[in-house]
């Protein structure tokens, strides 16, 4: 059994790393960007060109500091080349105006993406192209990429030498960011910023002197996918883009309403389905038997957004019934309740929606264990228990229905996760901020790492309801051996 608890744990690795690939993929290729909204709705056209500049250069540094101006999975930019740059600033310019709109947008998030890597190329076409437009707009973005980011920007404490080497960055970003010129500037204004840029450059091009073992590194590990891994990898899912907080910190705090609306429902499921489908299985083919099977496929039939505002309408608001709060998880001012109080408000809360949770669980898991049970009620081995002169009670019990708990124990692998994980819908609906509308606010916003965090630990969650299923299946059936 240890053996193969081990072996599974293990496989568990490369199995979440597959799957946090696929979610990673799925989620960076999904309609929408995240921060977009910040070089305005109406597009630049619209605005002052100093309140676009701005706004393009808040998206950029948003883009920088979650590495959403990395590539995905592959990263080449290490082999960007001067006439492919060459190019991008020319549409860019659009003097020709021939470029489409979309294309212009397209080649400035190009340049904006490509950060460090365009460095070389912009140097060429500054200091050797015989178009001042070209020269002029290459050291505009010169002074934009050439400045590096800050280390360790969200770590509630950085080092000593964190912080002197930020005090560096941070100088000679000022300093970069003033090396620029327009087209109708004098020559002399633009023969001292291409020295600067000279001498600069002269100094730090070490920094683009890449190895063929650099440029391993930059394809697989400068990429959004491999420094997300790099983080998760130490228990962090990254920083929210909407408030700048830790992801996990946030999911943490949501976690206890999800489980405790999750523990309540599992324990409830398979305490009512678990003897409701033994009872209807002893009862086959009869009148109880027919009236709970109609029952149990109508329930199982409804809906739960539709159950759930159903009993939102009727009794919550008074429409017939205002029996229980509309929506929350407990009341408002809860410091001056008794343990005791406090638990019996939090039962009035989350009555309605365990109610939801749990009914077609209950439906689905009955069936399940009817017909597990009626699978095994034939068997060799239940006759003989008969025919030794057992009551039927101890047969059904013992014999049977530890064998027909297989199905239902299958289930459990995935029945958890996607309780803790929070059902949308109910929590939505009656206002509970656990996982499920976590989840539900993060898509709308395009908060993507909030997103991977709970789909991650709800694949986590899968895979653990996987073990512990696995293992149920020996305590339940003895002939059953993992050695």
């Amino acid at each position: 059994m240890g053996t193969y608890i081990l072996k599974r744990v293990l496989l568990m690795v490369p199995t979440f790393a597959a799957i946090s690939l696929l979610v990673f993929i799925v989620l960076q290729f999904a309609p929408g960007t995240p921060g977009a909204e910040m070089v305005g709705a109406g597009g630049e056209a619209s605005q002052s060109a100093d309140l676009a500049g701005q706004k393009r250069e808040s998206y950029r540094l948003f883009k920088e500091q979650f590495n959403l101006d990395k590539p995905v999975l592959f990263n080449n930019r290490f082999g960007l080349d001067t006439p492919t740059v060459t190019q991008t600033l020319d549409d860019i310019l659009n003097r020709s105006e021939t470029v489409s709109p979309g294309r212009r947008i397209e080649a400035q998030e190009e340049i904006e993406d490509w950060g460090q890597y365009a460095i070389p190329p912009l140097m060429a076409v500054l200091t050797t192209s015989n178009d001042r437009h070209l020269r002029a707009l290459a050291s505009q973005r010169l002074a934009i990429n050439a400045q590096r980011p800050l280390k360790s920007l969200y770590k509630k404490s950085i080092t000593p030498g964190e912080r002197a080497e930020n005090k560096e960055i941070a100088a000679e970003n000022n300093q970069v960011r003033t090396w620029i010129f327009r087209v109708e500037d004098n020559e002399e204004q633009e023969a001292e910023v291409v020295k600067a840029w000279s001498d600069w450059f002269a100094g730090a091009n070490e920094r683009w002197e890449w190895s063929a073992a650099d440029k391993v590194g930059i394809f697989f590990g400068d990429t959004r996918f491999a420094r997300y891994w790099s983080n998760l990898i130490r228990l962090d899912f990254g920083i929210s883009h909407v408030d700048k907080r830790p992801v996990l910190g946030k999911i943490l705090k949501k976690l206890k309403y999800s489980i405790t609306l999750a523990f309540t429902s599992v324990l409830l499921i398979y305490f009512l389905s678990v003897p409701l489908g033994i009872w209807s299985a002893v009862k086959q083919n009869t009148v109880p038997d027919r009236v709970v099977t109609v029952i149990i496929f109508i329930l199982y039939s409804l809906p739960s957004f539709f159950t759930a505002v159903f009993l939102l309408n009727l009794l919550t608001r008074g429409t017939p019934f205002q029996a229980f709060p509309t929506s929350g998880f407990e009341s408002l001012d809860t410091s001056g309740m008794t343990t005791l109080q406090y638990l019996k408000d939090v039962l009035w809360h989350v009555f309605l929606p365990i109610v939801c949770y749990v009914y077609g669980g209950l439906a689905a898991l009955s069936r399940y264990a009817r017909t597990g049970i009626l699978d095994v009620i034939r068997s060799d081995y239940v006759r003989t228990a008969r025919a030794k002169g057992l009551n039927e009670g101890m047969v059904i019990i013992k014999h049977a229905a530890r064998n027909g708990m297989i199905p239902i124990l299958t289930l459990l692998a995935t029945l958890l996760p996607v309780l803790i994980s929070g059902s949308v819908v109910i929590e939505v609906i009656f206002g509970i901020p656990g996982m499920g509308s976590y989840i539900f606010e993060s898509i709308g916003v395009r908060d993507y790492n909030s997103v991977m965090g709970v789909l991650l630990i709800s694949a986590a969650l899968t895979l653990v309801g996987m073990l512990l299923s696995d293992i149920s299946y020996a305590l339940v059936d003895p002939r059953i051996s993992f050695d």
